[in-house]
């Protein structure tokens, strides 16, 4: 989860960047498209056959996490990039909901804690404040949040159904690019300059490597824990905006560091168990 965390804040780069280029639906296509030829590929190399035998739960997976990533996608185009990936990543506390209704785990009050001291972290690290007119913009990366949350259950459940990362990711990436590309269809289409080509491919690999890398988080790993430590995108996207743009944070934004990693750190040990399928 690490390392999506890092893939998911340098996704977040190239999708900025690639704002200037492109709307946020071609966006989504290119970053689906590209990560659907590569996850194949992968997947070839690895002899993980494409049929499946569920794919009711590839199917309401692909759609809430299209939705969401278009969603994300919008709200980065039109608000700071603090802002929108704050109100994403409030996905792990609608995990944490979806989870103790789905697989029985009891919140107690140190796991609420803990949740609740990531969340705090996060508010401190990024400070958003929504104008008047970002409030809609803002209502819609909440909804991006609920249903990015809902898709990492569905790959929970994949998981437990005995489903490789690969395809999982693969039938998502399926999913958006038909979606997305359905749409381009009837909005306009923006010529691609061989900068934008760079910026496509650095989003289409990261984005792509992500999901591979959260997909096999939550494969493996426990759902509220995992859900705790993707706060660390937060703070990686951070230290690459004050790498890329010079950036300063002040101190509060040092102390919300530090209660999202006291946050995902404390989850590691009070998180509940459930029984998963082999791997």
């Amino acid at each position: 989860m690490l390392v999506a965390g890092v893939l998911f804040a340098c996704m977040g780069v190239f999708v900025k960047l690639g704002s200037a280029h492109f709307t946020h639906v071609e966006l989504v296509f290119y970053r689906s498209f590209f990560g659907l030829i590569f996850i194949y590929f992968i997947m070839r190399s690895q002899r993980v056959a494409v049929t499946t035998r569920h794919w009711r739960n590839h199917l309401w997976r692909g759609l809430s996490g299209s939705i969401a990533l278009a969603l994300f996608f919008y709200c980065i185009t039109v608000l700071p990039l603090a802002t929108a990936v704050t109100l994403n990543y409030t996905a792990p506390l609608f995990l944490t909901l979806l989870t103790m209704l789905v697989f029985k785990d009891k919140l107690h009050l140190p796991l609420t804690f803990a949740i609740g001291l990531g969340f705090c972290g996060v508010v401190l690290l990024l400070h958003p404040t929504l104008q008047h007119d970002q409030l809609l913009p803002g209502l819609l990366g909440l909804i991006s949040g609920l249903l990015a949350g809902v898709a990492y259950l569905n790959v929970k459940q994949l998981g437990t159904l005995g489903e490789p990362a690969t395809r999982t990711v693969f039938y998502f990436s399926l999913i958006a690019s038909l979606g997305s590309g359905v749409w381009i269809l009837f909005d306009s289409i923006h010529a691609i300059t061989l900068n934008g080509l760079l910026i496509l491919l650095g989003l289409g690999s990261t984005a792509t490597l992500a999901q591979l890398a959260m997909t096999r988080a939550y494969l493996v790993g426990k759902t509220l824990v995992v859900g705790s430590l993707a706060y660390s995108t937060i703070v990686f996207a951070s230290l690459f905006g004050m790498v890329l743009w010079h950036e300063t944070l002040p101190l509060a934004s040092w102390l919300g560091m530090s209660c999202i990693i006291a946050g995902g750190m404390l989850s590691l040990r009070l998180a509940p168990t459930h029984q998963e399928a082999s791997k």
